[in-house]
């Protein structure tokens, strides 16, 4: 065989491999797009989305529990409810920083109809992903996604190499805070409380 045949089906088989390697089994995480179009201007690390009207949707989240064998968790499971996504690893320092000021805000207003969620990536070990939410205890759910597929649901051109990464979800899980950045509990729980507080 020539060596340019040779090469061309080489082509084709890592085409096939990646496209196999994509496809999702029953155990990975789901996710399709929706009408959010992520824009950052000026590079900026906290942006705010309003009016209300104008916030576009993300796509279905959707995946394995971190911590329960056998569980999905979704998005959809909080229906009706602000919602703040954080998307961490138990590698990034950053992530270990914040997350006792994530928990702080989701116990101070959880009664206010507050929902977190955890998008885990990049973890391919899921004990120790499971070790960093005990450590922590980190008491709200996440999704365990080393492959990083709910990015997808993220919408365009969202930025998937900024971990941590936190986005605030009004009722109708339209996005209307977007964080890029470690954060504080005073920084994240006043933009929480003020979506909380939208008719």
């Amino acid at each position: 065989m020539s060596r340019g045949r040779f090469a061309g089906l080489l082509a084709v088989i890592c085409t096939a491999a990646v496209s196999l390697s994509a496809c999702a089994s029953g155990d990975d995480a789901v996710a399709q797009g929706g009408t959010f179009d992520f824009v950052s201007p000026g590079g900026q690390t906290e942006i705010f989305y309003d009016p209300p009207a104008d916030r576009g949707t993300i796509g279905t989240v959707s995946g394995p529990d971190l911590m329960t064998e056998g569980k999905t968790t979704s998005l959809d499971d909080f229906a009706g409810q602000v919602v703040v996504l954080n998307v961490w690893g138990q590698w990034c320092g950053p992530c270990r920083g914040e997350a006792n000021d994530l928990e702080q805000v989701y116990e101070e207003t959880k009664d206010q109809g507050v929902s977190f969620l955890g998008i885990n990536v990049r973890d391919n070990q899921q004990d120790k992903a499971q070790d960093f939410v005990i450590d922590n205890k980190v008491s709200y759910p996440s999704i365990y996604d080393p492959a990083m597929r709910t990015m997808i649901a993220l919408g365009q051109n969202y930025p998937t190499s900024v971990i941590p990464t936190t986005i605030v979800l009004d009722r109708e899980h339209r996005v209307a805070a977007v964080f890029l950045k470690e954060l504080l509990a005073e920084d994240l729980k006043p933009v929480v409380e003020r979506v909380a507080q939208e008719s």
